[in-house]
């Protein structure tokens, strides 16, 4: 549609209703400075905060690349919308009346509309619904289970809008036609009902379980979570995404904690909704929690809107699974963490309890006292990283180094992380104060040498993408259908540095394939296959296709399309595991070479970037040394190769460590003869 068919006055309300500080900030975190906010400019490759957007004006403008405008033409360059495709959307967010030119493209606008506001209202419905049946006599387990175990009161209750889905297969489809007349394909849309599997007819979702609503900032209801109360799994079961639900662009309990994380200027994220109502319920409200999934940083983004200091705590469960969510939501923003855009910490309560356990023998200002107190993002993990290490032991000291020396090089060459190098040096020589200086040089050297990480976009070349994705794929699809060779694999991951995989969806597979093994062996024993290998092969037992494909499914997994082809393999595919052995030798070794060549990359950069003082200066440099400071040595040629090498020792470095992982390349390719 072009802009001249909409109404001008349709675009003049959308220009006067917009708001460029909301606009702006749906997409790029900002910050409050004087009058004006600042941020991340994402037309560029931004190195630091070069965006002003100046809310008196309602205009942004980056200092850096000279990018500027109103809220239309932000959205209009970031999404690479047309105008009226902008103002639209606009006047759909805005609840602005849409007046066009032509009378049928007007209609069919008013009927997408019109389909959203009745899932509303639908949504809306069902929310009274469910809360008279935990009122009624069918929840009166239910209601026990929220007053007398979870110990919420009837005003968090309310607040909440809490209810109660019966055991039965159809009462919410039965209620829904029959009263309100609504459609069974309303119904679906809205996530309230399920067809049935021979496709004959439809069952309600929600069965047997406490139902907590989910609303959006509008504060209208957009989904269901469901608690489950007889043991049944899923525990936790959320309605799927929908027209107007998208998991990772909400947060559970925004709507009534944005004006208390603005007047706190703090926001706490927690992991499930019964430790938001927990501390609700307590008198802390500056508290949300991410919906089912891996906190993304659309919803950072969005939480941070509420916040001038951008202060947000991470209160996650300290069981493998928590410590594995705060690390992948802080890999998510750790960007602007590094930045300063965003002040991120990590509140781990004592002896592993979660708020709600937590506040049920402690009041909500001891609480509040351990939330003042949490540390840093990169403190946390500096903790992690040496957590249950003996450095006393050659391996395990060997471990807590490798471990800081890739933590600390993602800060920048600041005096941060000079602090840092000097905290975790003093920690490592436990306090020994000579050997601290060593040990901090030391770390600093490394860390010089290795900042690319082996992962570092910015050496990454377009074909190599392919190649990772290609290579990870080989892996995973080896260890789904070759159980006997799974703890081989995992060994080898674990002794190349390569089980933390780079494709997005791919980590997600091998996250979930690690959760199914600790569920069933512990995390200990896992761990421990990862650092030796399992001759008993236990982890064969596991028949990781249907386990998988049931947890994807349950779940509503979001990367279910991509873990698919990795489940139902073809004759031709299911060929290449005739020599499985080889296979996984090839694709990790191809993996391994992308970080090596990655790495020379980085050593090249860093080695033609010293200043080489030649052979000719040292000369000169010793002559006038001896002619001012005459000495008895007559070895003059040692003398200027030692110089030399002093005052190019990083150079050289650089030179040895580059023609180092050339011959390492070369091993590589010998294994990856397969491939």
């Amino acid at each position: 549609m072009a802009s001249a068919r909409l109404h001008p006055r349709t675009i003049e309300s959308v220009k006067e209703r917009v708001d460029i500080v909301d606009v702006v900030g749906e997409h790029v975190v900002l910050k409050k400075k004087g009058k004006e906010y600042v941020g991340i400019c994402p037309f560029h490759d931004d190195s630091k905060p070069s965006m002003s957007v100046i809310p008196g004006k309602q205009f942004y403008y980056c200092f850096s690349c000279g990018a500027g405008g109103n809220a239309i033409k932000f959205l209009m360059e970031f999404q690479r919308q047309s105008f009226s495709d902008v103002v639209l959307e606009l006047a759909k967010k805005y609840q602005v009346p849409i007046d066009t030119v032509e009378g049928p493209q007007q209609e069919r606008l008013k009927q997408q509309i019109s389909r959203r506001d009745t899932l509303y209202r639908v949504l809306k419905l069902a929310t009274g619904w469910f809360r008279n049946q935990l009122n009624s006599s069918c929840g009166e387990n239910a209601l026990n289970y929220l007053k007398n175990k979870r110990h919420l009161s009837d005003g968090t209750l309310i607040n909440f809008e809490l209810g109660f889905a019966p055991d039965n297969w159809d009462s919410l489809l039965q209620y829904f036609v029959d009263v309100e007349k609504v459609s069974v394909e309303t119904l679906e849309s809205a996530g309230l009902i399920v067809p049935r599997k021979g496709g004959n007819g439809f069952y309600d979702r929600f069965r047997n379980r406490i139902i907590v609503p989910i609303h959006d900032r509008q504060k209208r209801v957009i989904g269901f979570g469901g608690r489950s109360l007889d043991g049944s799994e899923p525990k936790y079961l959320n309605s799927p995404e929908t027209e107007i639900f998208e998991k990772g662009k909400n947060l559970f309990g925004l709507d009534k904690s944005a004006l208390s994380i603005k007047k706190k200027d703090y926001a706490v994220v927690v992991e499930g909704y019964f430790d938001v109502m927990a501390l609700h319920d307590s008198g802390i409200t500056n508290v949300v929690a991410s919906l089912g999934t891996a906190l993304s940083s659309n919803q950072i983004t969005l939480l941070s809107r509420s916040t001038d200091s951008k202060k947000i705590l991470l209160n996650f469960d300290s069981d493998n699974a928590g410590i594995r969510a705060a690390n992948r939501a802080i890999s998510e923003v750790e960007n602007l963490a590094i930045q300063g855009q965003l002040d991120l910490r990590v509140l781990q309560l004592p002896s592993g309890k979660d708020p709600d356990e937590f506040l049920k023998d402690n009041s909500p200002s001891e609480y509040e006292a351990l939330a003042a107190k949490s540390p840093l993002w990169m403190d946390w993990q500096i903790d992690q990283s040496l957590k249950d290490l003996d450095l006393n032991k050659s391996d395990q000291f060997q471990e807590a180094v490798s471990n800081l020396v890739t933590l600390l090089g993602k800060l920048p060459q600041t005096a941060i992380r000079t602090h840092y190098l000097q905290k975790v040096a003093q920690r490592l020589s436990g306090g020994q104060g000579r050997f601290a200086l060593q040990l901090e040089e030391d770390l600093r050297n490394q860390i010089s040498g290795q900042r690319w990480h082996g992962r570092s976009k910015k050496y990454d070349k377009p074909q190599e993408v392919s190649l990772r994705e290609r290579s990870e794929a080989d892996i995973l699809f080896t260890y789904i259908h070759c159980p006997n060779y799974r703890s081989y694999i995992r060994y080898e991951l674990r002794l190349r540095d390569l089980d933390d995989f780079a494709i997005n969806h791919h980590r997600a597979i091998w996250s979930t394939i690690s959760n199914i093994e600790e569920n069933k062996f512990g995390s200990e024993t896992v761990e421990k296959i990862n650092r030796s290998k399992d001759s008993n092969n236990i982890l064969a037992d596991i028949d990781l296709i249907k386990n998988l494909l049931d947890n994807f499914l349950i779940n509503e997994n979001e990367h279910l399309p991509k873990l698919t082809p990795l489940l139902e393999a073809n004759e031709l595919r299911l060929a290449t595991l005739s020599d499985p052995e080889s296979l996984i030798r090839g694709a990790l070794a191809a993996l391994e070479k992308q970080k090596s060549l990655k790495r020379c990359r980085h050593l090249i950069e860093a080695w033609s970037s010293q200043r080489l003082e030649t052979l000719e200066n040292c000369i000169a440099s010793l002559i006038v040394q001896e002619n001012s400071e005459p000495s008895n040595s007559s070895d003059m040629e040692q003398k200027v190769i030692s110089m030399f090498e002093d005052l190019n020792n990083d150079a050289i470095n650089f030179q040895q460590l580059y023609y180092a992982e050339r011959k390492h390349i070369l091993n590589l390719d010998q294994q990856r003869c397969y491939k």
